[in-house]
């Protein structure tokens, strides 16, 4: 039962990143692709209906969490407190820029939360990818399984004084926001005609090859910072289907911009996305959170899994809620189909 609620919530925060990130990656090319207000207007529309649905999946992915791997989940908000801190109030940024950016008609008034909702986006790319850096280095856990971790010290990956930011966090950090930066753009382009249509695709045609190095670094780095990942996949050779994924999907949305289908970039960047945040939970498991300072203080599916009984019967509890999030992810989506109209009302 521990092993599929670890599948489950990998699943959740996949869906997460592939559906709140095309947003995220929106806002950080927004003053790129829009020039005028009206440009920027459709940039805020093609994602106006459906971000805070996507913001549904990182809430569902925290009540599995919390449910499912208590243990995990009061050792990680202790020790990244001030970073989780910091995600949630971008977050909240963001989310009053888009929704104050209207109310008045000013020539002060947009500029401002302009460059709020895109500081606020391009950040939390940035801090998103940093977390899961941490998650892959592992940090120092104590006896009882709990940590804390300044926001940086000497920006080394070793010992006891590590912070959330190192060489190698920050690494992973720049590439997850070149991946969603490339993810946004080819949504925004998906979305979107005429200028802001023609800057999204060069947007994702300039990132493409950054990104591509990015992940070939990312991935030995990986490979010489967490030893478990590349002892697990010798072991279970079936995981490289993952990156073989990711890296198939990062060729499709290559191949389908050029040949001008939209939709079936976007969908290429989806299977990277997916690919490559599957390939980081199949080389993990069964850790939950790596430790740094040996495997034995490591927390894993079986020393951080809530009471037995409970995450079966809340197992049977998950699945209609399930149902009802993805029925109206699905209607939202089918309801907001096809290029954007700057015309009107809102946002």
């Amino acid at each position: 039962m521990a092993s599929i609620w670890f599948w489950l919530v990998a699943a959740l925060l996949t869906m997460y990143v592939v559906l709140d990130g095309f947003d995220l990656g929106a806002g950080a090319i927004y003053p790129f692709v829009g020039k005028s207000d009206g440009e920027r207007r459709a940039v805020l529309k093609s994602i106006g209906p459906v971000w805070d649905a996507n913001e549904v999946w990182l809430l569902t992915a925290g009540g599995s969490l919390v449910l499912a791997f208590p243990k995990l989940y009061a050792s990680s908000f202790s020790g990244f407190y001030l970073p989780l801190m910091a995600v949630l109030w971008l977050l909240i940024l963001r989310a009053v820029a888009l929704e104050f950016r209207n109310h008045l008609n000013d020539v002060v008034w947009r500029p401002f939360w302009d460059v709020v909702f895109w500081g606020a986006s391009l950040v939390l790319t940035i801090f998103l990818g940093a977390a899961l850096g941490n998650v892959v280095r592992g940090v120092p856990l104590d006896t009882n399984g709990y940590f804390f971790s300044p926001l940086w010290t000497n920006f080394t990956t070793q010992g006891e004084r590590i912070g959330i930011l190192d060489w190698f966090t920050v690494t992973v950090g720049v590439t997850s926001m070149l991946a969603l930066v490339h993810h946004g753009a080819l949504w925004v382009a998906l979305k979107t005609t005429g200028p802001v249509n023609e800057r999204a695709k060069k947007a994702a045609a300039w990132t493409w090859p950054f990104l591509l190095a990015a992940v070939a670094l990312v991935t030995v780095l990986t490979f010489h910072i967490q030893s478990h990942v590349p002892r697990r996949l010798a072991a279970q050779p079936l995981g490289y289907v993952f990156p073989l994924l990711a890296l198939g999907g990062l060729a499709v949305s290559l191949w389908m911009r050029r040949r001008g289908r939209e939709l079936y970039a976007f969908l290429g960047s989806v299977t990277f996305l997916a690919g490559m945040l599957l390939s980081v939970s199949f080389g993990l498991y069964p850790m939950v959170l790596p430790a740094t300072n040996g495997a034995a203080a490591s927390l894993t599916v079986s020393n951080a899994m809530g009471p037995e009984h409970g995450m079966r019967v809340a197992f049977f509890w998950w699945i209609p809620g399930m149902v009802l999030v993805t029925a109206y992810t699905a209607f939202i989506y089918q309801n907001m189909r096809g290029k954007v109209d700057v015309e009107g009302e809102g946002y």
